[in-house]
């Protein structure tokens, strides 16, 4: 019997859960999903406190996706937030937990050099933890851009990203302008110097970041994006193929490591 790859998934905090009042995981069964039907095994990363666990958690896996959610905290990529951007965060109610677990998560993704996709405040926490920084607010630093908060669409296109050419997102898809769903009010500003843009809106804001140029080899994937294939991948080919080019990168590196 082949073996499925295992597939570490990051998940959100919630300051109570349904059953108990204590903080809680939160993750939707769409990334589950997704990856189970492309041939992985999920495995949603608990709140663990040691490094050493993630170390661990992270080499037992074969590959790692990071999920959506809360806004990362702007310490992590600025000395100062005005108080007109500080009222529109909405962080992670975990004192930064997250944050920290997931920057640990993603050093080791590239010790250990493991497939990785990152999906929405996925993508944008990669720009952040290799160098780079976001848009606080995209309604109030860029009045101009399209309605990227669609949260009653989540499960349906919002808008058209246009694809490099070449680019891996623009391989795995076949296509050069890719429909996306749009849930976020935050989007990568500065690019970190490892990566590079391979996919925008008609309104420049970026949705799509892989490895640029010397730096490809340095994982034997990596995809991260601002919309959610999760939640259109059973309707829409592209979407799926994300997920199938993912799982297949986490199969060949868990085979490597047998």
């Amino acid at each position: 019997m082949t073996r499925k790859p295992l597939v570490l998934v990051t998940a959100d905090v919630d300051r109570r859960g349904v059953e108990f009042g204590d903080p809680s995981l939160s993750l939707s069964w769409a990334y589950g999903l997704a990856l189970e039907q492309a041939g992985a095994l999920p495995m949603a990363l608990p709140p663990v406190a040691e490094e050493s666990s993630v170390v661990e958690l992270v080499a037992r896996c074969d590959g790692v996706l990071l999920t959506g959610g809360y806004d990362i905290n702007p310490r992590l990529y600025r000395s100062r937030v005005p108080s007109a951007l500080q009222k529109t965060l909405k962080l992670t109610p975990d004192g930064g937990r997250r944050d920290w677990a997931e920057l640990l998560v993603l050093r080791e993704v590239f010790r250990q050099r493991k497939p990785l996709l990152a999906i929405c405040r996925g993508h944008q926490l990669l720009n952040v933890a290799l160098g780079g920084t976001l848009v606080l607010d995209l309604p109030t630093q860029r009045p101009g851009a399209l309605r990227h908060y669609q949260s009653r669409r989540k499960n349906d296109v919002a808008h058209d990203v246009q694809l490099t050419p070449g680019s891996l997102l623009h391989t795995i898809t076949g296509t050069q302008v890719l429909g996306v769903n749009s849930t976020h009010h935050q989007a990568v500003d500065r690019v970190a110097g490892l990566l590079q843009v391979t996919a925008t809106s008609s309104d420049g804001v970026i949705e799509g970041l892989e490895l640029a140029g010397t730096y490809r080899h340095a994982l034997p994937f990596l995809l991260s994006v601002q919309f959610h294939p999760e939640r259109l991948q059973d309707r829409y080919p592209g979407h799926r193929a994300i997920f199938t080019a993912f799982v297949q990168a986490c199969a060949a590196n868990g085979n490597r490591m047998l």
